[in-house]
């Protein structure tokens, strides 16, 4: 296959610059990755701190909750539709997406930085002032949305039923903002890939993450437009009287659900690739292994992203589709759970037999493979449309979500953070205060959502502000399941405290990194130096072969780096 040769680039200007054009108004894909990781670890922190406050509504109702006070009716559903909101479009996306993907792809395919580095820059911009928009839908009157993070019609529609008619215009018009600085990245993203890659990488020499994060990009790009719409009827809808989505005036509240899961579902693989990507890295670095079937992995990956396009409407089966619809897509459900349950078994064949190092990052990325294997398999309960029925928005679907989701957007991140942390900031986090966040994040993580799958399987339904005005569901040994859920809310978050006290404290006074490549890997980006200079390398290296070359026999070394000739 033809291969391209990333050169420093006449129109990448990589003088000495001041701290204005560095930090604020910069161009180096390095720094635009650091601006969306810290934007969304800020943004997350926001998220989690709505979720301790419903928590605690739901475990101790019409007691006051530390730090925030009496919590209404109208305050928890904006919480809740908020909370959802950011994890999922202002947490995860932006991370996992935007800043490992900033950061990575030009250090791992040997170019200098982004095709387009102004776009880069005006994306996170406009990423900015989402977050902005977003933040103000907090502060009108009535506070913020609370149509929940579907916005499913007529609730976020009709004037008479939206009690807060500029919270949910302004949350509306953030998304918006968001997917446009998306669509912008993943211009970058593909272009850069296919066109900077270094002098003898072949496509199939590409690291795994690389191309994780750009088919995420593709599949963003691909299903985001019917959405956009979507948005732009309900905008019309809450500003103009239009009725796209009101059946009084010949509209369909129904049509809105399927513009939003032909999107939603296609994005719940936007932020798993990049999170598979991720664990693929750490788990052949510590385990000496090469990477099992990589092409089959890849394959594997494209067949993943064309089928989830085919199962959005297993979220519509007591929505009054035909019962002939929802059985195909009990089939093309059940089909997609084939690929995800190849490529983690592919995760496992490699790290069968290899000479395991249970580093932090390491020990994140098993934690990865664990969970999410649970929430692949409860899934399979809600794919087929007969259970659906009883389990549909009950907890038993928010615990398996947080199954498939946690592990994606915070253990896989935590795997990525703390491998790549060196190579960052050219220090190293502390190994022991990372074991002791990873312990703490774990069994708080699987305290609050596997008690839930009892409750929901019990009948607790979703969106309820308070459980004592439902006698059935308020009996005590249900009740007893939240307040323990709400600890490992509170047990979670403080864990959380080390990692932030063990990143900002190894920022400036961690072990420094003295060497180039630490971990002994083999990508590229262990070429340049902890942390990498404006434009990379400082000579642009050449590719002999694939990333994942670990433990090759007749080798002294177990490593071999793909720009070493022999």
């Amino acid at each position: 296959m033809a291969t391209t040769h990333a050169e420093h680039h006449d129109h990448h200007d990589h003088h000495e610059m001041s701290f204005w054009e560095k930090y604020i108004f910069p161009l180096d894909h390095k720094v635009i990755g650091m601006q969306y990781l810290f934007t969304g670890i800020l943004m997350g922190i926001v998220g989690a701190f709505f979720s301790y406050v419903f928590r605690m509504q739901l475990a101790f109702p019409g007691v006051e909750v530390p730090l925030f006070g009496l919590v209404t009716s109208a305050q928890y559903n904006s919480l809740i539709t908020n909370h959802g909101t950011i994890m999922i479009f202002w947490f995860a996306m932006p991370i996992l997406v935007a800043a490992f993907g900033n950061y990575l792809i030009p250090l791992m395919i040997g170019a200098d930085d982004m095709v387009f580095p102004k776009i880069n820059r005006l994306s996170y911009q406009i990423f900015l002032l989402s977050v902005v928009v977003l933040v103000a839908s907090f502060l009108v009157h009535n506070g913020g949305f609370g149509g929940a993070w579907t916005a499913y019609p007529p609730l976020s529609a009709k004037a008479e039923y939206n009690l807060t008619p500029w919270g949910s215009i302004l949350w509306l018009v953030a998304v918006v903002l968001e997917f446009v600085a998306f669509l912008l990245g993943g211009i970058n993203f593909i272009t850069t890939l296919m066109n900077s890659r270094a002098k003898g990488m072949k496509m199939m020499d590409i690291p795994i993450v690389c191309w994780m994060i750009v088919l995420a990009s593709i599949l963003f790009m691909a299903s985001a437009g019917p959405l956009i719409a979507g948005a732009a009827m309900l905008l019309f809808d809450q500003t103009i009287g239009t009725g796209f989505f009101d059946p009084a005036r010949g509209g369909d509240p129904i049509l809105w659900q399927h513009l939003f899961w032909f999107f939603g579902h296609p994005e719940v693989y936007v932020v798993f690739l990049p999170a598979m990507g991720i664990v693929a890295e750490v788990i052949t670095t510590f385990s000496r292994k090469k990477l099992f079937a990589y092409k089959v992995v890849l394959f594997t990956t494209f067949a993943t992203g064309i089928l989830s396009f085919f199962v959005w409407a297993h979220h519509q089966f007591i929505a009054g589709i035909d019962p002939r619809l929802a059985n195909i897509f009990t089939v093309t459900t059940l089909l997609i759970s084939i690929p995800i349950a190849e490529m983690l078994f592919v995760y496992i064949a490699t790290l069968y037999g290899g000479a395991i190092e249970l580093t932090t990052a390491m020990l994140f990325a098993l934690g990865f493979l664990a969970t999410f294997l649970i929430g692949g398999v409860t899934g399979v309960f809600l794919g087929a449309s007969g259970a659906d029925i009883y389990f549909h928005d009950t907890y038993f679907v928010l615990a398996h979500f947080h199954y498939t989701f946690v592990p994606i957007a915070v253990i896989a991140v935590f795997a990525g953070l703390y491998y790549w942390f060196p190579k960052m900031f050219g220090r190293f986090m502390n190994e022991t205060l990372g074991k002791i966040h990873f312990w703490g994040t774990m069994v708080g993580f699987n305290g609050i959502f596997m008690p839930l799958f009892f409750t929901g399987a019990a009948g607790d339904h979703r969106r309820i502000f308070d459980y004592s005005n439902f006698p059935e569901l308020a009996v005590s040994s249900l009740q007893h399941l939240r307040i323990v859920a709400t600890v490992c809310v509170v047990i979670t978050i403080l864990f959380q405290f080390v990692f932030f006290f063990n990143f900002i404290y190894s920022m400036f006074r961690g072990r420094k990194c003295l060497e180039n490549n630490p971990w002994k890997a083999n990508s590229l980006e262990w070429v340049a130096s902890c942390p990498p200079p404006h434009g990379n390398f400082a000579v642009m290296p050449e590719v002999y072969r694939g990333a994942y070359e670990y433990s090759v026999p007749g080798r002294e070394l177990d490593y071999w780096p793909q720009n070493e000739k022999v």
